[in-house]
């Protein structure tokens, strides 16, 4: 959430930046300013007449004390008066901060001054790309047809049981999933994040925290009887550890971890783009999580781009990073790097993470401050990223892999599959 006070200083600024969110932001920050000086006028009043009840309290028990009970019992009567206003303007003024709450949530963060202009994917700017586009043999095959020919995966029986996008994974397609969370948990540890395991359900308070809410209510799965959302990542319950938490400056950065399973309703569409592991609406990811000082919190989000790089070179797989343009970012971002692996069999980019500063847009929702070392108070900056969601990554190491005799696994992963090739005998 925006700071008011920002909008109060230089609403034309707000404007412009929400511009190149092409979030059109005249009518509302208008609202939001105009009800702001409502409330504060109320609140001025309000603070008038509780002043002048405590000076009345004051003489009425002056005036007892001096025998005086007529006179008391006069200014009683105004102090009624005054008690049944500061009620009225209490209840208004409650009234007014809801509202203003309701429309400042509907304003999404401001980008950074780096975040290219643009409306589509295609208007996002490529920073950085890495490897070499594996040749693969005649007849290759996309990574559904790998999995079913080496019963890695089945996708029909997650749908029997379950429902579209809820796959199975079997034999050593699971351990191929365990064995990727190991190591990209490891991998995350080495780099000084410490790993936690985390509730798969939040409360409301959460999920409004991290900014799910109430923008995002449509995507995720409601547990209705308990008003508990299950996550789409393991980012909003680790984020919220800090919800209404000081820190101390010398703590900073908090650097933190888990592996989670996720679950989003987003809808697919019928095609390639969506097949096989494209889309899911269950799926595995490892998730890390920085809470960062203001002042060098873009420092760490470039940390935590050469870790996702890092660790896609590892496992030899192509990628690119993408800076989303203003079009193309979430609601509560101020700057996302998008990495994309190059899938050889569907010929086609795949997104494997998003590694995004949110600024003090979540802390501001969650009161996440730290206290500087001279005791000043001040909101905290958050960062995540994916590293990395699986089902993608395990899309592509099948299809870049995949040889005459087999399929096969990247010398980092060995240590954790014990088998260097899935082939027809295994």
């Amino acid at each position: 959430m925006l700071q008011l006070q920002a909008l109060r200083e230089n609403p034309e600024h707000i404007i412009e930046r929400l511009s190149v969110k092409n979030f059109p932001a005249e009518t509302i920050v208008a609202e939001i300013l105009s009800l702001d000086r409502n409330r504060r006028e109320t609140q001025k009043n309000l603070d008038d007449i509780l002043a002048q009840g405590n000076q009345i309290a004051r003489s009425v028990a002056q005036l007892f004390k001096e025998g005086k009970g007529s006179e008391a019992e006069g200014l009683k009567q105004a102090s009624q008066e005054l008690k049944a206003r500061s009620k009225e303007l209490t209840e208004k003024l409650a009234a007014m901060e809801s509202e203003l709450d309701e429309l400042l949530v509907r304003l999404p963060n401001l980008p950074h001054p780096k975040v290219p202009l643009g409306k589509h994917a295609a208007d996002n700017e490529v920073v950085a790309s890495w490897g070499e586009f594996p040749v693969l043999p005649e007849n290759a095959l996309p990574h559904w047809e790998l999995a079913a020919k080496y019963r890695l995966i089945d996708f029909e029986l997650g749908a029997k049981v379950t429902g579209s996008g809820f796959p199975f994974y079997i034999g050593n397609g699971a351990r191929l999933q365990r064995s990727l969370i190991a190591f990209f948990l490891d991998r995350a540890v080495d780099a000084g994040y410490t790993e936690y395991q985390t509730p798969l359900m939040v409360n409301e308070d959460s999920a409004y925290g991290t900014g799910q809410l109430p923008d995002k209510e449509g995507q995720m799965y409601v547990a209705t009887g308990d008003n508990l959302y299950l996550i789409p990542t393991a980012e909003v319950p680790l984020t919220n550890i800090f919800r209404d938490t000081i820190l101390r400056e010398e703590d900073l950065p908090v650097q933190i971890c888990a592996y989670s399973s996720c679950f989003r309703r987003e809808a697919g569409s019928y095609g390639k783009d969506v097949r096989g592991l494209n889309r899911l609406h269950q799926f595995d990811k490892v998730e890390i999580v920085q809470v960062a000082h203001p002042d060098t919190s873009y420092e760490n989000l470039e940390a935590m781009r050469e870790h996702v790089s890092g660790l896609l070179k590892a496992l030899n797989l192509p990628f690119r990073i993408v800076r989303l343009c203003g079009g193309d970012m979430s609601f509560a971002s101020a700057m996302t790097y998008d990495f994309e692996v190059w899938s050889a069999a569907q010929q086609r980019w795949l997104e494997v993470s998003s590694v995004s500063n949110f600024e003090s847009f979540q802390s501001n929702r969650m009161k996440l401050r730290f206290r500087e070392t001279q005791g000043k108070v001040r909101l905290a900056h958050t960062l995540n990223g994916s590293a990395l969601a699986l089902p993608r990554i395990v899309a592509a190491l099948l299809e870049n892999n995949q040889t005459a005799g087999g399929i096969r696994i990247p010398d980092a992963l060995v240590p954790y599959t014990g088998f260097q090739t899935i082939g027809d005998s295994l």
